[in-house]
């Protein structure tokens, strides 16, 4: 065969590929969604699945998902079990009822919400039945050696509900933090108001990490601190103890930080732990240069100022994690049509986008009385309500707010890039390091509901979304890319 010849036949195949290709249909990719409604019409209601289409024309309110940019890598989604949470689990649930509700909490299987990260308190908060340290004496005595230490009033329901979880989720990540030194290390002598004494900076570093050493002998790690629960309050009723800017450095960089990388503990140690309106003060922490090399992170509370506050620290200080450690749903916001939308806003869609690498609400469960407690909030709302006469459970505001991004968001996952907000609809996207699998959380806050398209990939799919409400929509990422 000549060249001419040659030529023409290799033209011809070409274009006989070009026309099979033509012909053939398009393979549409499927996405999975799921819908809670502020009128609980739809509560994480598996929806009808979707398509993207490559000619499917994009909406004038569009959100494009774009997992080639990819931001921090998620620990999770998840609740505080306090001691008021983990007696009414323990105490007043039956073995089958408490079972059932830990695996939908912490479980990955179809029934299950898959909470990877909690925060125990290292000793009592206000939802105790009783207010104690792990060392308390007398007053007016000392224990510089700490040989009164014991987690004795742990042992009867936070460690056989946090070790309960853990057999169900063995990757949870467990953090801790202090609601108040013990009372001789305090000035005032209680474990009710007053600051930490500077003599007793050491004694009180030793005592985190006492507490630390006996979690990790019953078998939970502890893989971060904070220093002090809100460290600028001093609740008149309940314990808590003020520690300012200079002695939390002090206590971070002097004590705490060397006690740790001399015992090669892989512990973070997490500055702040307070609300959003003070960023001068995890600013001072992370300015001083002896304490800064210890801190991983600032945790972050919701009660005051705003979300961006997150952004602003982080943008100081880039290397540092960003976490959201406390927000409490309560009777003050009963409301659905205005409490999800706010907590999607600010928790789990602005929390997210403003770097924080986890998401916790306050307690995982509360009775019906909205306790058990003694002293501070009266009216604070569990992530899900225990009845504590028959261990019936329901359901509440922030369980759907956590589980609209805890069922499909990994541990691993990675952040990525997705449009922020448009006419009211707000968004954040993940991408699962497991099976690249893309996860799409979308809020609308409106009071009319919303038609949107979405596009990945030079695809896009419509959506209508009822108002006030929220949806998760799910694909495999189809890029390529690991």
């Amino acid at each position: 065969m000549n060249i001419r010849k040659r030529s023409l036949t290799l033209l011809a195949a070409i274009a006989a590929l070009a026309a099979s290709a033509a012909a053939a249909p398009v393979k549409t990719q499927t996405v999975s969604a799921w819908v809670t409604s502020a009128d609980q019409s739809r509560l994480l209601a598996r929806q009808d699945d979707l398509a993207f289409k490559p000619k499917q024309q994009a909406l004038d309110v569009h959100i494009d998902v774009d997992p080639a940019q990819r931001f921090q890598t998620m620990v999770g989604f998840g609740a505080s079990i306090t001691d008021a949470s983990a007696w009414l689990i323990q105490q007043r649930m039956s073995e089958a009822q408490r079972k059932a509700l830990l695996s939908e909490l912490f479980g990955r299987g179809p029934g299950g919400i898959g909470f990877d990260f909690a925060r125990l308190t290292i000793g009592a908060s206000d939802f105790s039945r009783a207010h104690y340290s792990f060392n308390d004496l007398p007053a007016g005595q000392t224990d510089m050696a700490l040989k009164g230490f014991s987690i004795e009033p742990n042992r009867l329901d936070v460690l056989p509900v946090i070790k309960a979880a853990l057999a169900i989720n063995p990757g949870l990540q467990v953090m801790a933090s202090p609601w108040s030194a013990p009372g001789w290390m305090k000035s005032g002598d209680s474990l009710v108001k007053g600051s930490l004494k500077p003599e007793m900076y050491g004694v009180f570093s030793d005592y985190l990490l006492r507490y630390v050493d006996a979690y990790a002998a019953e078998g939970v790690p502890i893989f971060a601190l904070t220093l002090q629960n809100e460290p600028h309050f001093e609740p008149d009723d309940y314990p808590g103890m003020r520690v300012d800017p200079a002695a939390r450095a002090a206590v971070i960089g002097q004590h705490l930080g060397p006690l740790l990388a001399q015992r090669g503990l892989k512990i973070k140690l997490f500055d702040w732990d307070h609300n959003w309106d003070q960023p001068e003060s995890p600013l001072a922490v992370l300015a001083d240069p002896v304490a800064r090399p210890y801190v991983a992170g600032v945790a972050w509370h919701c009660y005051a100022g705003d979300v961006s506050a997150q952004n602003l620290v982080h943008d100081a200080y880039p290397d540092k994690e960003v976490w959201f450690t406390e927000c409490s749903g309560g009777e003050w916001a009963p409301e659905w049509r205005k409490t999800l939308p706010w907590m999607m806003r600010n928790l789990v869609i602005g929390s997210t986008r403003a770097w924080a690498k986890g998401v916790l609400m306050w307690n995982l469960a509360l009775d019906e009385n909205y306790g058990p407690h003694l002293g501070g909030c009266k009216d604070c709302r569990g992530v899900v309500t225990i009845n504590s006469k028959t261990g019936a459970v329901t359901r509440n505001i922030e369980y759907y707010a956590l589980a609209h991004a805890s069922k499909f968001v990994r541990s691993g996952a990675q952040r990525i890039a997705s449009t922020a907000a448009v006419e009211g609809v707000e968004t954040v996207a993940f991408r699962n390091a497991d099976d690249g699998s893309v996860a799409l959380i979308v809020s609308n806050s409106g009071a009319q509901a919303k038609r949107f398209s979405v596009g990945a990939g030079g695809q896009n799919f419509v959506y209508v979304l009822p108002r006030e409400s929220v949806a998760t929509f799910t694909w495999p990422d189809q890029s390529g890319r690991p």
